[in-house]
């Protein structure tokens, strides 16, 4: 385990860290590892929450940042940003599971906005949410987050995604002014 006590670093993934970063997200999401965290979809989502195909295809994106956050070099949270004129989305937040609730998510959220804002020109971040997840909406609410009430329909069908659970799955949008 890496000492807390070590500085929290931020890079740029390149092509290289694409199975450690599945690894990371994977955890994060999905399956009875994901249950030591708070972030887990075990519930609604069945199946993988991504491969390696769809991280390498965002690393290689011009307009697409996957960060990654790392204590004496060991990966500990990621994060993807993409730019959208004056908007950045975010995506793929993913912490270690172990490691939830003790304030690096925080520090991973923050450090996103400050590259979107500082980078980009963003005057803005958006996500969607799956909106079952109240807790964890709650969690961005805090944060300066607000629920945009428009919502898109879950992608049924198409286990790129995850296999659902439940028939009522959707997202909604949430915003943030930088």
């Amino acid at each position: 385990m890496v000492s807390e006590n070590s500085e929290l670093t931020f890079r740029t993934a390149e092509a290289a860290d694409v199975p450690a970063l599945v690894a990371l997200i994977e955890s994060a999401y999905r399956g009875d590892a994901s249950r030591a965290g708070w972030t887990t979809e075990a519930d609604l989502l069945g199946g993988r929450r991504t491969d390696e195909e769809a991280v390498a295809e965002a690393v290689a994106r011009p307009d697409t940042l996957l960060l990654m956050a790392e204590r004496a070099g060991e990966l500990l949270g990621c994060c993807l940003l993409e730019q959208r004129e004056k908007v950045a989305y975010f995506g793929m937040f993913s912490v270690r599971p172990e490691l939830q609730g003790g304030g690096l998510g925080r520090a991973v959220l923050a450090h996103a906005e400050r590259v979107a804002r500082e980078r980009w020109g963003a005057a803005e971040v958006e996500m969607t949410v799956i909106d079952l997840r109240e807790d964890l909406i709650a969690w961005y609410e805090r944060r300066g987050y607000r629920r945009t009430g428009d919502h898109s329909p879950f992608p049924y069908g198409d286990e790129r995604f995850g296999v659902p659970r439940r028939p009522d799955l959707r997202f909604e949008r949430l915003t943030k002014a930088l």
